[in-house]
């Protein structure tokens, strides 16, 4: 059985995406390149969870909890009201991969979009990344197209599958997290 849920972050959890950050080179390279190993990388973690993941008017920001520690996020963040829409993005400690954490994540917190009056959903990912494909279709996200070049990490460029989801999309098959 999996003991997770989705709630806020609090400035308590820096000593949980610090660890994050360790273990995983490309989600600091995500994140801005957020070194929690710098004279200033502790302040710099909780800074980050004070402007990036602290809701504040366009976001809506839950960390993914698993056995009592923050092991992911799932964001819906650039909330437009004129057009109902949002850009999604999620990421998951290698850790937490692989249970369906983060497809469940997804659809949460897309279910939580959606009443809260948003209509269409879009993220995108790279293409040479099939896990975060894997996600955003089991929570109900449609491929629509690839677009060329669009990220660049670094000197390198990538191309990225954008997927979408509507509120009038049928329910995916993932089951929700309970949000706490």
């Amino acid at each position: 059985m999996i003991d997770a849920h989705l709630r806020r972050w609090y400035a308590a959890d820096a000593d949980d995406l610090a660890d994050a950050l360790r273990a995983d080179p490309d989600l600091v390279r995500q994140l801005g390149g957020l070194d929690p190993d710098t004279p200033l990388g502790r302040g710099a973690v909780a800074a980050h969870i004070d402007r990036h993941l602290t809701p504040a008017g366009t976001r809506l920001v839950r960390a993914i909890v698993w056995d009592g520690r923050v092991v992911g996020n799932v964001a819906v963040t650039g909330i437009e009201r004129r057009h109902d829409t949002g850009w999604v993005s999620y990421w998951l400690t290698l850790a937490a991969r692989g249970h369906g954490l983060a497809a469940r994540g997804l659809a949460t917190v897309a279910a939580e979009a959606f009443a809260d009056g948003l209509f269409r959903l879009e993220l995108g990912h790279r293409v040479n990344n099939p896990a975060s494909c894997a996600v955003a279709t089991a929570a109900g996200f449609r491929a629509e197209g690839v677009e060329r070049a669009k990220l660049r990490y670094g000197d390198e460029r990538f191309d990225v599958e954008t997927h979408a989801r509507l509120a009038s999309d049928p329910e995916p098959a993932a089951v929700r997290l309970p949000i706490l």
